[in-house]
């Protein structure tokens, strides 16, 4: 059967939606709750948290929903989960069911690089392959040249927008306590910083992935003598978060591997004035002393120099959260969800 944008092939979407988090929380869940809610029939896998049971659930979901989609969206991670990408798409081709992948992560073209058949035997033999970034389409590139280019979205409505034209010494942080996202920059920057702005406080928002980061980080602020500057509300839901990061108004991203993190877009859409490193995908989505400024990776001295350039430089701010705004307006979902449509309505024909 040929699909239109009128009759509206059925889906299964293939990623890591654990039932500690709502599914909005993941872009791919995000998705399916937008696909659902404009007629699509749409199956997910997996919201189960243990790792080997949530591989289960995916090769099973795949196999006893096989009459029930025409076509197969799966998140592409690197480490472990790329297994899972393999296992799902090996059996996917089993049934003849047309894939599309979405890759995702910063840390994706040197696991390529490490293991170049593997990735290659999985992206060639797709029916489409995504992107959320031109990052990520250029270092990707060698394993397939089509690429589509479908940006991670925010909803532009749920994010309320303040100039930001005299910004109190207020800071947020907003991802996962993890070793990748070295939370531990942030005590060391707030200690760069301490000195010059005696009412500075920082608000470390996420959950603790348990490896430590999280420990490290308060011991850290214990031993720079900032602990009473940084607070951890701990995570939060989606709905939360623009209340969360209008708490503040410069955000910090402090990633060692980005690609295009939505927590930036969200922080750009409320009119934060965003300060983050130089790394993966980051130069390609900000443009520095555009829509943010850009600093060297993994050094505190150099990140707060940017932060301090917010306060003393005159309509720096300003310039920074407009521009922001409208940044993040491009990536707005009115203006991304039909490019997925296209691109899986294109894929449910391939056969």
């Amino acid at each position: 059967m040929e699909h239109t944008s009128n009759v509206k092939p059925s889906i299964l979407i293939v990623g890591s939606f654990l039932n500690t988090a709502p599914l909005d929380r993941y872009v791919s869940g995000d998705l399916a709750q937008r696909l659902h809610s404009r007629g699509w029939k749409v199956t997910i896998t997996s919201r189960q948290t243990n790792r080997v049971l949530r591989l289960a659930d995916m090769l099973s979901t795949t196999w006893k929903r096989r009459h029930h989609y025409d076509v197969a969206l799966v998140d592409v991670f690197s480490g472990p989960a790329f297994i899972w990408a393999e296992a799902v798409c090996c059996l996917l081709r089993a049934l003849q069911k047309p894939i599309v992948l979405t890759l995702h992560g910063g840390n994706l073209p040197e696991f390529s690089r490490r293991f170049p058949r593997r990735v290659l035997s999985l992206l060639q033999r797709a029916a489409a392959v995504t992107t959320p970034s031109r990052y990520l389409q250029e270092q990707m590139a060698l394993f397939r040249r089509d690429l589509q280019l479908v940006p991670n979205p925010v909803d532009i409505r749920a994010y309320p927008f303040e100039l930001r034209q005299a910004p109190r010494p207020r800071l947020v942080w907003l991802r996962a306590f993890h070793e990748i996202y070295n939370p531990t920059l942030v005590p060391r920057i707030t200690a760069e910083l301490a000195q010059d702005f005696p009412a500075l406080t920082v608000t470390m928002v996420g959950p603790d992935k348990a490896d430590g980061s999280l420990q490290r980080t308060r011991a850290l602020a214990n031993q720079l003598g900032v602990a009473g500057r940084i607070s951890y509300p701990g995570p939060v839901t989606k709905a939360e978060v623009p209340a969360r990061l209008n708490q503040g108004d410069v955000f910090l991203n402090t990633a060692r591997v980005d690609n295009t993190p939505v927590s930036l877009l969200e922080a750009m859409a409320c009119g934060l004035c965003v300060v983050s490193g130089r790394v993966g995908g980051i130069p390609y989505l900000l443009d520095d002393g555009s829509d943010a400024l850009l600093a060297s990776p993994d050094n505190p001295r150099r990140m707060a120099q940017a932060v301090r350039r917010i306060y003393h430089e005159p309509k720096l701010a300003e310039h920074l959260s407009r521009n922001g705004r409208r940044k993040a307006e491009r990536f707005d979902w009115s203006v991304i969800f039909s490019a997925w449509e296209a691109v899986l309505i294109a894929a449910a024909n391939v056969r």
